[in-house]
């Protein structure tokens, strides 16, 4: 089964209710997550690992619609359903990655599969992803996980949920989180009624994103 409105993990929840109006500006999912920067002995970055866990909400949507045998659980095969749509849903929208390197986007290759699990009754979604080309700690690094459409908040409770491994003696780590606020006091001019309407149009959600930044000097 495939579902028409599936722009986002947080839009696969409104298809499977059934297809719904665009997104608001809010957001209308949530989830904690934890992001795990994995770095080769040589200081290149060998892959992103992230784990999302979803709100109650959302994750007893997803068990409702996925429950093919109404068990009120999901078993192997149904969570395989569940990792294979979102893994399809999310690929034009670079699995809400973005990675950068002196301000510029760093290419990530698609994670070959995802993961999905439930621990408590929530949703969780676990997969890891390797930049396209060898990407060494040098310079300024940015590192964060944002819905280009506004309709998913996933985001990171706790500062230490942004870790590197290991973490390069030549880097200085810093988790900056915008405030929404100040923000749009600073960007009202850019941030038309376009964006309100559809912030995907625009690309200007990113900079409302938790990100981690690296700040990594040349050896010598």
């Amino acid at each position: 089964m495939r579902y028409p409105r599936l722009a986002t993990l947080a839009a696969s929840a409104a298809a499977l209710l059934a297809a719904t109006a665009p997104a608001q500006v809010h957001p209308h999912v949530f989830a904690d997550a934890r992001l795990e920067v994995m770095v080769n002995p040589d200081g290149t970055v060998k892959s992103l690992r992230h784990v999302w866990r979803f709100d109650d909400l959302f994750s007893s949507t997803v068990l409702m619609e996925f429950d093919k045998n109404s068990d009120l659980q999901l078993d192997e095969a149904e969570l395989q359903d569940v990792a294979n749509t979102v893994h399809e849903s999310l690929a034009e929208y670079n699995y809400f990655q973005l990675v950068t390197l002196d301000g510029k986007d760093v290419a990530m290759t698609p994670p070959p599969h995802l993961v999905a699990t439930f621990e408590d009754q929530q949703l969780m979604i676990l997969f890891e992803s390797e930049p396209k080309a060898p990407l060494k700690l040098a310079g300024k690094l940015a590192f964060s996980v944002y819905d280009p459409t506004f309709y998913t908040a996933i985001d990171f409770t706790d500062d230490q949920n942004l870790v590197v491994t290991p973490m390069p003696g030549t880097c200085t780590r810093t988790v900056v989180r915008p405030d929404p606020d100040q923000i749009i006091a600073n960007n009202s001019s850019t941030l038309t009624e376009a964006f309100f309407n559809d912030p995907a149009g625009t690309d200007m959600t990113k900079i409302f994103a938790t990100r981690l930044e690296l700040d990594c000097r040349a050896e010598g």
